[in-house]
């Protein structure tokens, strides 16, 4: 049986992915952000975040996230703070404007997410999620 690009399942999750990623590229270029600059708004924690915990979550290299933490604080939307608990530590905090940022992220996040959820069945998703799943323990084993 012979297979071609559309029947592949990474193709179809890349392909995907293109198109989600290029939606969202555009949406964050409309607020004068990017993509990652996005997501790192949606990962810091209330509390604080080690920069070090954002980059594996976000599937970033520290050099990339170095350079984007850099460029978010020279915008206004992060400070640092060394941690009460450990000097070592550097915790990334969200500004009033990251937050503000932060809530127009996350209600975009939303709706889209509600589009997906009234176009795809439940039984749908739990598949998808399950095959994801499947996805990534494989990959775990081949690396």
């Amino acid at each position: 049986m012979s297979k071609n690009n559309t029947t592949l399942l990474d193709v179809s999750i890349r392909h995907a992915w293109h198109k989600i990623a290029r939606m969202y590229n555009q949406k964050a270029f409309s607020q004068g952000m990017t993509m990652s600059v996005g997501f790192i708004l949606m990962y810091v924690e209330k509390q604080g975040s080690p920069s070090t915990s954002l980059g594996p979550k976000m599937g970033m290299e520290p050099t990339s996230l170095s350079r984007t933490l850099k460029t978010m604080e020279d915008q206004g939307l992060i400070r640092r703070q060394i941690s009460a608990d450990d000097k070592r530590k550097v915790l990334i905090f969200l500004t009033p404007i990251g937050i503000e940022k932060r809530r127009m992220v996350r209600t975009f996040l939303l709706d889209f997410n509600q589009m997906i959820d009234e176009k795809v069945s439940d039984s749908a998703k739990k598949g998808f999620f399950e095959t994801m799943e499947a996805i990534d323990e494989l990959t775990q084993k081949m690396n």
